[in-house]
């Protein structure tokens, strides 16, 4: 059974950082994109970024606009990705969730991605 386990959520202030953890097990997700969404109450999920597969033992970020310069993500193993948030505004106040595709590119849709985590509470305090 695959799962999808996150951690390091909590509550910190305006311009502090945070570091999410994502570990995946149930399979071997070496070839496979992993990634982050997060949700905020009242609006839609959105993408956060993505660690994509691209051949051997190579793995390729991508950052939404949003968070690009701020956060920082990264492939830790083969089954774990992470998430270090730096600079955090109020309006990273969220749910993070992290997700697994599979394929070995990821992109920004939700529908690419097959298993998902129960998510993690980021609350950023102004």
């Amino acid at each position: 059974q695959v799962q999808l386990v996150e951690s390091g959520g909590g509550l910190v202030q305006a311009g502090g950082s945070l570091s999410l953890s994502c570990a995946a097990s149930g399979r071997t997700f070496s070839t496979y994109a992993m990634g982050w969404f997060r949700q905020a109450p009242g609006k839609e999920r959105e993408f956060v970024g993505v660690v994509s597969w691209s051949g051997g033992v190579n793995y390729t970020p991508y950052l939404a606009d949003s968070v690009k310069g701020r956060f920082i993500i990264t492939r830790d193993s083969e089954n774990t990705v992470g998430l270090q948030m730096n600079n955090l505004k109020p309006e990273d106040t969220a749910i993070y969730y992290c997700a697994a595709n599979l394929g070995g590119r990821g992109g920004s849709s939700e529908e690419e991605y097959a298993y998902w985590g129960q998510g993690t509470q980021v609350t950023v305090s102004s």
